[in-house]
């Protein structure tokens, strides 16, 4: 595998992006705190090269990488498209995060990088038919775009020669003070419902309402509120307005998020073990916190769920915003 290569975006407004193509993953993103100060919001590693290590690997994390071709899990180690039987990689039945050598352990090429009060970079990787059991030469892009409003916009694209699966999204882990914990973040999710999951974390196809629930944040809640237990769950969005809002009082710092995807999983992870965090960044309990916008997971074995097949007729397009303002 060749040397990963780093790219660097700034706005106007000094809004700052580093993307490694390993993963055409998201290294840092420095935003102005209330303070004029500028956070890295984005849990990063101090180089590119820092994510092909065995330490970090084994911890499966993900950090800030396009997960593809299918985010989260997939039930059962065969999947059933057009009559045809494909087996993906899997570990003991289930397929995660596009298996074991997913998008997020490729180099992608830069195909374009632009300068200026909107500064963008466009990345892109051909997935060869059968690679980790997926049919279709599949054609992936992303681009990343700092806005002229301090946000973040990511766009995949994606178009296949055969009927394919595709449920692609962003993995970063925000926390808006650059350090410590997200317990004292407030979070609003403008979502009604959530996946009903097994002990394996698979969907079962039963939707539930969040009302009443641990999993309710209609309304800007304390992270770390008295039954918080962790969240790794896929949460139903509604349609209008932004999908998700994260503040720290400390900072001052606001995220609200868009996207055009039906779901999205929420993932605090409990700890981050030792690892070299850019900047020596000191982590505590629930460190970070992940808005991964994407298709209901396991979709091709649930029915009733939106599909998640590309066809050759077809471009795939996913679009996230994370828009940054002060309180």
């Amino acid at each position: 595998m060749s040397e990963p290569k780093k790219i660097t975006l700034i706005n106007r407004n000094n809004l700052k992006l580093e993307i490694s193509t390993l993963g055409a993953t998201i290294l840092s993103l420095e935003v102005p705190s209330k303070n004029g100060k500028h956070i890295n919001v984005v849990v990063g590693l101090s180089h590119p090269k820092d994510y092909k290590s065995e330490t970090y690997l084994n911890e499966g994390l993900y950090l800030g990488s396009t997960i593809g071709r299918c985010a989260g899990r997939i039930s059962k180690d065969k999947v059933e498209i057009n009559e045809e039987k494909y087996t993906l990689n899997n570990v003991q039945g289930i397929h995660l995060h596009g298996g074991k050598e997913g998008f997020d352990k490729k180099i992608w090429n830069i195909e374009k990088v632009d300068s200026g009060d909107s500064s963008t970079a466009t990345l892109s990787y051909l997935s060869k038919h059968l690679e980790e059991g997926y049919p279709g030469n599949l054609k992936v892009s992303v681009i990343y775009t700092l806005t002229e409003e301090n946000a973040l916009k990511i766009s995949f694209k994606a178009t296949t020669d055969r009927t394919t699966i595709l449920n692609l999204t962003n993995h970063s882990y925000f926390n808006l003070d650059g350090e410590s914990t997200v317990l004292d973040h407030k979070l609003q999710l403008n979502s009604n419902s959530y996946l009903h999951l097994d002990k394996q974390l698979i969907p079962t196809g039963k939707i539930n309402l969040v009302e009443g629930t641990r999993f309710d944040y209609n309304k800007k809640t304390l992270i770390g509120k008295k039954d918080f237990k962790g969240l790794d769950d896929i949460f139903i969005l509604n349609k209008n307005g932004p999908k998700a809002v994260l503040v720290s009082e400390k900072s001052g710092i606001q995220m609200k998020v868009y996207t055009n995807q039906p779901a999205m999983v929420i993932y605090t992870p409990n700890t981050f073990n030792k690892l070299p965090f850019k900047d020596n960044v000191n982590y505590s309990k629930f460190p970070a916190i992940c808005f991964e916008a994407q298709k209901y997971p396991d979709a091709i074995n649930n029915d009733n769920f939106p599909s998640i097949l590309l066809n050759p007729e077809q471009t795939y397009i996913n679009e996230t915003v994370f828009e940054f303002s002060n309180t």
